[in-house]
């Protein structure tokens, strides 16, 4: 980190030649953001689809139907947008929670553009 050296009218008392030191006023990056998609097959049922939807993405009924419908009419649905490490976390629940119940469902995260 780089310091400032700033000439103060007044000496403070901080520094004999008057001279104060500055820290910069670090920048912030936000972070990336991850869309995280359900794919569409022929085997899921769409009621365990909105099943996911509300457990793991907190979606009201409607929004979980439409989302459900955006799947099998599209082939994928945006189920949200999250910080890569939420992307991830909700990714492996879903696919892990579809694999222990024996369905082929895949939820992917892609980077937002």
């Amino acid at each position: 980190m780089k310091w400032l050296v700033s000439q103060s009218e007044e000496s403070d008392g901080g520094s004999p030649d008057g001279k104060t030191l500055t820290r910069p006023k670090p920048t912030i990056k936000r972070p990336s953001l991850y869309k995280v998609l359900l794919l569409n097959d022929d085997f899921t049922p769409m009621d365990f689809v909105v099943l996911i939807l509300r457990r793991f993405f907190h979606k009201s009924e409607p929004d979980a139907n439409q989302i459900m419908l955006d799947v099998h009419n599209n082939g994928s649905g945006l189920a949200g947008i999250y910080t890569f490490e939420q992307a991830e976390t909700k990714v492996y629940q879903v696919n892990e929670f579809a694999r222990t119940h024996r369905h082929p469902l895949k939820c992917v995260m892609e980077r937002e553009s």
